[in-house]
């Protein structure tokens, strides 16, 4: 009986296990920021923190950088709004949501969100191909064919230990450290490969001590892509289905060699097999023939002597 009483039991912690995280909301919620999660110093951002099950009530936790008293595990109602952003503001954020049916109330915390906060005074370029000496930028509006490859760079005098690469606004960015050049400025080359479709860039710069604040985004580079791209396409379309021919006349090759392979040595053994029964034939063939010269020989070639007479 106890032993009945004591399978129940942790059956049943097993299940209540299992349906605790669904009954006490710990699925993780999503934090986002709008418009974007790189903010110009003085800008504007909003948090919100979402789930599925559309709770109105967050908290707000900062884990890294300067601590916001202000965020730092306040409540908040659909959304927390930063205004105006300052460099205290940058660091990763999480948040928890509110359930107030359910056992536990607070969800788990969420994936972080990084928030970037922009805005030192030093000025960073961003050129097409790797600078020779050179301070200035390109001319905007570079043009280039499809399927050439591009480089970027980023040049600054500031020293900067760290370049962020954005394409049309995207995060998350590109980033390469900075090596100082023969000319003084620190410089990073960002390799885009063949081009397909045109983009506008923009370069940042940072610091190990402050990876979060960022220099002040460069002017935006247009690069755009001349003639038709789906000349590029086709291009790697014929040479995918050259490869695709190589590949199957290959295997067409190996499988013939293989069989011929094969029938050769089938084609030995049963040559043994033949030879052993010609040897046969030929045997049986010569036994016939003396069993039947046996069989008709001439009466006149037998004995001709008289059988000898019984006497009494």
């Amino acid at each position: 009986m106890s032993l009945m009483v004591l399978s129940m039991a942790c059956v049943g912690f097993f299940l209540v296990q299992r349906a605790w995280p669904r009954e006490s909301g710990r699925d993780k919620p999503t934090l986002s920021a709008w418009p974007s999660a790189v903010v110009p110093r003085g800008g504007h951002v909003t948090l919100r923190c979402h789930h599925q099950s559309r709770f109105t009530k967050f908290r707000l936790y900062k884990e890294d950088g300067i601590l916001n008293p202000d965020f730092q595990g306040g409540i908040f109602w659909n959304s927390s709004l930063m205004f105006p952003v300052t460099t205290a503001h940058a660091g990763t954020y999480r948040c928890r949501g509110f359930h107030p049916d359910s056992r536990t109330p607070w969800t788990a915390l969420s994936n972080p969100l990084v928030i970037r906060v922009t805005g030192q005074r030093a000025p960073v370029w961003l050129l097409v191909g790797c600078p020779s000496g050179s301070d200035h930028p390109a001319q905007p509006g570079p043009k280039v064919q499809p399927g050439e490859n591009v480089t970027l760079s980023c040049s600054s005098r500031s020293s900067f230990d760290m370049y962020h690469l954005s394409r049309d606004g995207e995060i998350p960015e590109l980033r390469l450290p900075a090596v100082r050049s023969v000319n003084g400025t620190f410089q990073a080359h960002f390799p885009l490969g063949p081009a397909t479709h045109g983009a506008t860039y923009r370069c940042f710069g940072s610091f190990h001590g402050t990876p979060y604040e960022w220099s002040a985004p460069s002017d935006p580079l247009s690069v755009s892509v001349t003639g038709n791209p789906r000349h590029l396409h086709v291009l790697i379309g014929t040479s995918g289905v050259i490869m695709l021919f190589i590949i199957i006349i290959f295997f067409l090759i190996h499988r013939w060699w293989s069989t011929k392979k094969n029938a050769a040595v089938v084609d030995q053994e049963p040559g043994v097999d033949r030879t052993v029964n010609r040897e046969e034939v030929t045997y049986a063939q010569l036994d016939h023939c003396i069993f039947t010269q046996r069989k008709i020989t001439r009466p006149s070639q037998r004995s001709k002597r008289p059988p000898r007479e019984t006497s009494v």
